[in-house]
């Protein structure tokens, strides 16, 4: 029996089928290489087995799908499959809408045609929008400001409805934001063009391939007027998909809604701050005019996950930080 896990060559599933299979899960990866690259397949296979399974397809196409799970022995999914900037998001919406539920529906119409009942979604944090109270709970009224997280909130609203009348059951992670790569500097971020995302992008201009970092907005109701967020190491996250498959496995029945996240908040210039070190030299950056669909600040409480999944962050920002960059410096190696 395998996991089937989608967007595993991605960057938060490329770690999280490093983790299933240190944990001993058979793992299925299926990735339509969007936004990553063969690659990282390649590098997956150095990092667990060399015959792991990989098929690349689009999961918008249900006969595609459907064959995917008759030619696989599958009992459970982790579905990271999506498109997901925020701004870009906000441009793209149509785009951003069918791609994120089609191929949620998709999967889970075959997980219903084959008798697959466990599910964890790659869910954010970002349903929230800007929430009233912070640390957030998952009791937090939701309030999506952004395509990208109205998409990811809808899917959460299918995949309840899927689980009250398909005896499908659902971890929907909403995690905070991943950063860092695996230890072996083997497999990190690695998204095609300029990103999105402040850490691999602000690593872009330590090693000069970027002149400047845009930092967007300086004039938030925060201490330094920089956004602040919650940021986790992507193995910490990984090992939350892990977890909550047992937590499914042994029982845990129905839709849940998990926070991952550290607990703590830094601001974008606490960051640059922090990398500076790691890196040993300063990072050029510009503050420019905000994006749409950011929020101020947000960091989680991460209680529920302790309890529900036995899950922890162990992994600080320098940790975070140090990883990606020596990442980054094997990319240019």
């Amino acid at each position: 029996m395998a996991v089937l896990v989608t967007g595993g060559a991605g960057y938060i599933g490329s770690h999280t089928v490093v983790a299933l299979h240190d944990s001993g899960r058979e793992v299925v990866v299926v990735d339509n290489l969007s936004n990553s690259t063969q690659r990282a397949v390649d590098a997956l296979r150095e990092l667990t087995t060399p015959d792991l399974v990989f098929v690349e397809l689009d999961l918008c196409d249900r006969r595609a799908v459907s064959a995917l799970f008759s030619h696989h022995d599958i009992d459970s999914v982790v579905h990271f499959a999506a498109l997901k900037a925020v701004s870009e998001s906000v441009k793209l919406p149509l785009e951003y809408y069918f791609n994120n539920l089609m191929s949620t529906i998709v999967v889970l119409q075959a997980m219903v045609d084959y008798g697959v009942n466990r599910f964890v979604f790659s869910s954010s944090c970002t349903v929230y929008g800007q929430p009233d109270e912070i640390p957030v709970t998952e009791k937090a009224p939701t309030g999506a400001q952004s395509p990208y997280g109205h998409s990811k909130h809808m899917c959460e609203q299918i995949l309840a409805d899927a689980a009250d009348a398909a005896d499908i059951n659902v971890v929907s992670l909403r995690y905070f934001n991943p950063v860092g790569a695996h230890h072996s500097s083997m497999i990190g971020e690695d998204p095609l063009g300029i990103p999105n995302n402040l850490v691999p992008r602000l690593m872009q201009v330590a090693d000069r391939r970027i002149d400047c970092l845009p930092v967007y907005g300086g004039d938030y109701d925060t201490p330094d007027g920089t956004a602040i967020r919650d940021y986790l190491h992507v193995v910490d996250l990984a090992e939350a998909h892990v977890l909550a498959l047992g937590a499914l496995s042994g029982g845990l029945q129905g839709w849940t809604a998990v926070n991952v996240g550290t607990g703590v908040g830094s601001s974008v210039l606490e960051v640059i701050d922090a990398a500076e070190l790691v890196i040993g030299s300063p990072v050029p950056y510009e503050i420019v005019d905000r994006r749409e669909g950011d929020i101020a600040m947000i960091w989680a409480d991460p209680g529920l996950a302790e309890q529900v999944l036995g899950w922890r962050s162990t992994r600080t920002l320098n940790d975070m930080l140090r990883d990606h960059w020596n990442w980054q410096c094997r990319c240019e190696s």
